[in-house]
């Protein structure tokens, strides 16, 4: 690997970033065209189903790609999907060297296009700057190794780790860039999931505001089939689909009424919380949603991460103190008995946001008690 080599991988990545909330289930990919040192042409894959970013490049190109260099994201598909192989568009581009950041673990693909390219004579490297692309793509890549989608828990604390009063008082903890940067996030996943205590306490519309790229899916954890019909989120089930995971035995009438409503009602054979975060992270991977964010309540966020389905946090710290000793927390559940048994976070950082600051941090690995937390 070159310098000059990471240089326009760190460009492709950077362009590949632009396609997030509009290409999933697909992967983010970027690529550039370099001809003796210079960028001839660049492009990114920008909606589903679109021309992926190696088409792009090669059109910007033109004839300067013959000879030139293809530095790529991701390894090029080789299969015909909803676009035809981007490994013949580029060997009748008449590229001469290609270097991808990763192989794909799409099936169909899987080192097929990089052995494609090299049977035709186009040296092939792989590896520049993979850490980086596996982090770009980490949504894609868990959908496509485990068939669940990428789990985000999102909460709004105190600096004293309270998401409300005692009295339940909690708008707003945070801050009005906090809540931009929230409601971005929701425009750009597949699913936005709270349980039923959420919904009777703060009757949510849980929508993205002003829309995004995506259109989420709102998801409620409601055993007993609780949700009202007066609620907003089904008075806009037309606007923004509700499905609304409940134990077998929930009331057949209320169920009735709210399918008729509009919303979907998919009973869960099993609802104890091992079992029951399993099933409905399953299902939403049979219906390829790639990005879910996960806003509570306790109970619920104490659930994922009890059972380690936590991928990505966002936490909102605002510079107020709350206090009280009945006062809620964000994480609820049995907790960890000891400290050694705490989920720590292996990679993370804080930025101010507003008047708050905002912790991001990728778990992954982070889920086993032993990983310990760097700045």
């Amino acid at each position: 690997m070159s310098l000059h080599d990471a240089d326009f991988m760190r460009e492709a990545l950077l362009l590949a970033e632009r396609g997030r909330g509009y290409v999933e289930p697909n992967p983010l990919v970027g690529a550039v065209v370099v001809r003796e040192g210079r960028i001839v042409g660049s492009g990114w894959h920008q909606r589903f189903g679109g021309p992926h970013a190696e088409i792009y490049a090669l059109e910007a190109a033109g004839e300067s790609a013959r000879g030139a260099t293809l530095y790529v994201t991701l390894e090029p598909c080789c299969h015909h999907g909803k676009t035809p192989p981007c490994t013949d568009a580029i060997l009748k581009a008449g590229i001469s060297r290609v270097v991808a950041a990763m192989s794909d673990p799409f099936p169909e693909v899987a080192g097929k296009g990089i052995a494609i390219l090299k049977e035709h004579g186009v040296p092939v490297e792989v590896g520049i700057l993979s850490a980086e692309a596996e982090e770009l793509n980490a949504p894609y890549l868990k959908l496509v190794r485990s068939g669940r989608p990428y789990v985000i828990a999102k909460w709004a604390m105190s600096l004293d780790g309270r998401i409300a009063t005692a009295t339940g008082d909690s708008r707003w903890i945070s801050g009005e860039e906090s809540r931009r940067k929230a409601h971005e996030v929701r425009g750009r996943v597949d699913g936005i999931l709270v349980g039923i205590g959420t919904v009777l306490a703060d009757d949510p519309l849980l929508t993205a505001r002003p829309p995004g790229p995506r259109t989420a899916c709102r998801i409620i954890l409601d055993s007993c089939l609780r949700l009202p019909l007066t609620s907003r989120l089904v008075q806009t089930v037309r606007e923004a689909p509700v499905l609304v995971f409940h134990e077998p035995q929930a009331d057949a009438e209320s169920k009735r009424r709210l399918e008729a409503a509009g919303c979907e009602c998919l009973p869960l054979r099993q609802w104890g919380r091992r079992e029951a975060i399993g099933l409905i992270l399953d299902e939403l991977g049979r219906r390829r949603f790639t990005n879910i964010l996960v806003e509570g309540g306790a109970e619920v966020l104490g659930s994922f991460v009890e059972t380690r389905q936590v991928d990505e946090l966002m936490v909102f710290v605002a510079p107020m103190i709350v206090g009280g000793r009945s006062a809620l927390g964000p994480v609820g559940g049995r907790g960890a008995a000891t400290l050694r048994e705490a989920l720590r976070l292996a990679r993370w950082t804080v930025e101010p946001s507003g008047e708050d600051w905002l912790i991001r941090a990728r778990l992954g690995a982070a889920s086993a008690p032993s990983c310990r937390g760097t700045s």
